[in-house]
């Protein structure tokens, strides 16, 4: 589904050439979890430090998922077609 448009970025190398950025699962996962860090600390700014127990959490699941290889996000992107995952072995 998100696959043709994650795969649509272009780059300009130093050659002229350009190339494209494939955004892989691993690369949507970190976006998803800097974006998640940024607004938590926002949120804990703004209304209640109470927000930052999502930071926390976010924390907590980037640790495990380097030592398990598996995070909960990835079965749902693969479930929109985003391809390259580490966690799931087909």
């Amino acid at each position: 589904m998100f696959g043709g448009v994650l795969n649509i970025f272009n780059q300009v190398n130093l050659n002229g050439i350009r190339k494209e950025i494939v955004m892989t699962m691993d690369k949507v996962i970190k976006i998803m979890a800097g974006t998640f860090i940024l607004i938590s600390v926002a949120l804990a700014v703004l209304v209640s430090k109470w927000w930052l127990v999502w930071t926390v959490l976010v924390g907590l699941n980037l640790i495990q998922s380097a030592f398990t290889n598996w995070c909960p996000a990835s079965g749902i992107l693969a479930k929109f077609g985003i391809q390259g995952s580490c966690s799931i072995k087909k």
